[in-house]
């Protein structure tokens, strides 16, 4: 009887680690894509960012330090590790995020500015915008 239940509980124990789905590898993608909202007059821009590139959109500075994708037969999940900083009016420079987003859920953790928003929409390897060392 104990030598039964020592099974069953042993068959308990392997059963999900031998059925559960395994997790995919992150990709490191070297191309980050923003979207970014001017609340003043209402025009969405869509902007790429080179991995420790910063790019200012209005008063906001953004430098994404990692950006990730999964692979094609996963379910998409894109998350970037990103610093914004705020240029004050008095030119000084203040950081306002440090994090990740994720594309999926932009509302999470986007960049929620009096005049600006920011978040990210995906990740890529390549980019139409030459790399910052080519410009």
């Amino acid at each position: 009887m104990q030598q039964t239940l020592l099974k069953l509980a042993a068959a308990v124990l392997i059963v999900p680690a031998v059925g559960a789905p395994a997790l995919a590898d992150k990709i490191p993608n070297p191309v980050a894509v923003f979207s970014g909202l001017d609340k003043i007059t209402g025009r969405i821009t869509s902007f790429d960012v080179y991995m420790d590139e910063t790019v200012q959109f209005g008063a906001l500075q953004v430098t994404p330090r990692a950006c990730y994708t999964r692979p094609a037969t996963e379910a998409p999940q894109t998350d970037a590790f990103v610093e914004v900083d705020e240029i004050t009016l008095n030119r000084q420079v203040q950081r306002i995020f440090t994090g990740w987003m994720f594309a999926a859920s932009p509302g999470l953790h986007a960049i929620d500015h009096a005049v600006y928003d920011v978040w990210l929409t995906n990740c890529k390897t390549s980019s139409p915008v030459p790399p910052p060392a080519k410009r």
